[in-house]
């Protein structure tokens, strides 16, 4: 009897749930709807620039990833009505834009079929949309990750030494980062990793955060953490200079020990972890360009990009020229879609799409797509920050970070605002592994802001 007077609570809960208006869902189909019709100017702009004409097939082809779109769009009605409304449609519109941009370079240098990046590109797409629905569905609760904390941990450890595998690792990459799954395709495991150790760091410095935030030494204003409970930073720093030394990866060694201490600042408030880690990083630095051969030359093109005595101008300091010379011909409005010479620079698909795309949108444009970036982190951000769970805080805190802080080490790069770093530029740029990754930390922001939302008391920790 009882169970069935609980079943039809259940029951009548979630058609009352069915009947009221999910005004949040209503504002993300508006603006998916519009992120849609953006992504699709901008193939067909593309195809009247640099053609001349209209190929309805790669048209085709972008409507079905606008129905996948739609389609988590429809998923969430069903099993997250209460989550973000702002976070798919920026992804969806990132993601378009950065096929039409490698669309373009394909179409410049007569790239056909499978052997052009943006069927690649569609083709991994598609996957990660795929997994996103996924990944909402299954996770109907994220604090169950917190019970699983050490897997995740040991997961992306596990990731990471993946490319050492024999076998496994591509041999003729620059960095110890990929593997070739069946010899036919190629995935980057770092861009998973990150993830696993995003949930790991949280739920360590959820169980740990009461001794990471004990009384120390105050000094200058700052009230300095204990020697005993700086093991944790030295560990999580020399895994990073790890990756940095034995797999040659600046830039994921400097985003994992960034997002670590951006997470361990949101738990503990302290100030003296951020002074320590950014003293942690100048020591690592001042370490590497001293023992390591590509880090220094990538500080040295940094600085004296434009001195042909000690940079090549037609060697290591060919790309960054091109890429700067790239926005420089943009200008402020941008030369158009197709009507620009972005394929000059090399990788301009992947490392320097960045400057690919000032080159033909523009300043304007380019500032557009920061601003993008720029509210996609923030509602991650306030989505942690707006719950009482200490555990989906940190999670979503530390997945925004990491995407605020590898846009800003890729633009920061080709800008020659800080050295270039072997990242991706998320959502936009070509690559497999780096789309998947991002698509899944949507999920998870998602999840997370339909938890807080619809179970607001709920506390880990």
């Amino acid at each position: 009897m009882t169970t069935d007077v609980t079943a039809d609570t259940s029951v009548i809960t979630a058609l009352r749930r069915m009947r009221m208006p999910q005004t949040q869902r209503n504002r993300e189909f508006w603006l998916l709807l519009f992120a849609v019709a953006i992504s699709g100017a901008s193939l067909t702009l593309v195809q009247l620039g640099a053609l001349g004409l209209i190929d309805p097939m790669i048209l085709a082809i972008g409507g079905g990833l606008a129905v996948l779109a739609f389609a988590v769009h429809f998923v969430l009605r069903a099993v997250a009505s209460d989550a973000d409304p702002f976070v798919l449609p920026i992804a969806t519109l990132l993601t378009g834009l950065g096929i039409a941009m490698i669309y373009r370079i394909d179409i410049a240098k007569s790239l056909t079929g499978w052997n052009a990046y943006s069927t690649k590109q569609l083709a991994w797409s598609a996957i990660s949309l795929a997994g996103a629905i996924a990944c909402v569905i299954l996770l109907r609760n994220y604090r169950v990750l917190f019970r699983y904390t050490y897997i995740f941990g040991l997961s992306g450890i596990l990731l990471l030494l993946l490319p050492f595998v024999p076998g496994l690792r591509i041999p003729d990459a620059n960095a110890a980062v990929w593997v070739s799954l069946g010899g036919m395709f190629a995935f980057q495991p770092g861009e998973l990793a990150k993830i696993c150790l995003a949930i790991f760091f949280a739920g360590y410095l959820v169980r740990t955060r009461e001794s990471l935030t004990s009384v120390g030494t105050k000094f200058l204003g700052i009230t300095w953490p204990r020697m005993r409970e700086l093991g944790p930073v030295l560990v999580v720093w020399a895994i990073s200079l790890g990756i940095i030394v034995i797999q040659r990866d600046l830039g994921t060694g400097t985003l994992i020990f960034g997002m670590f201490v951006a997470m361990l600042y949101v738990a503990t408030g302290k100030t003296s972890w951020v002074l320590i880690g950014l003293a942690l990083v100048a020591a690592g630095v001042a370490v590497a360009t001293q023992i390591l051969s590509y880090v220094q030359g990538r500080f040295v093109n940094w600085l004296f990009l434009f001195d042909p005595e000690k940079v090549d101008p037609d060697g290591a300091g060919f790309q960054p020229m091109q890429g700067l010379f790239g926005l420089a011909h943009g200008g402020l409005l941008g030369t158009g879609w197709g009507q620009g010479r972005p394929e000059v620079t090399p990788l301009a698909h992947s490392d320097y799409i960045i400057t690919s795309l000032g080159e033909e949108i523009g300043l304007v444009g380019l500032f557009a797509i920061l601003c993008l970036y720029m509210v996609f982190v923030s509602r991650g951000i306030r989505i942690g920050l707006a719950g009482q769970d200490d555990f989906g805080k940190l999670l979503a805190t530390g997945l925004s970070f990491t995407i605020a802080l590898q846009v800003f080490i890729m633009v920061g790069g080709v800008t020659r605002v800080i050295p270039l770093t072997g990242l991706t530029t998320p959502f936009l740029a070509a690559g497999g592994s780096s789309l998947v990754a991002n698509w899944l930390i949507v999920a998870v922001l998602l999840r997370i802001s339909d938890g807080v939302r619809s179970q607001p008391r709920a506390v880990i920790g």
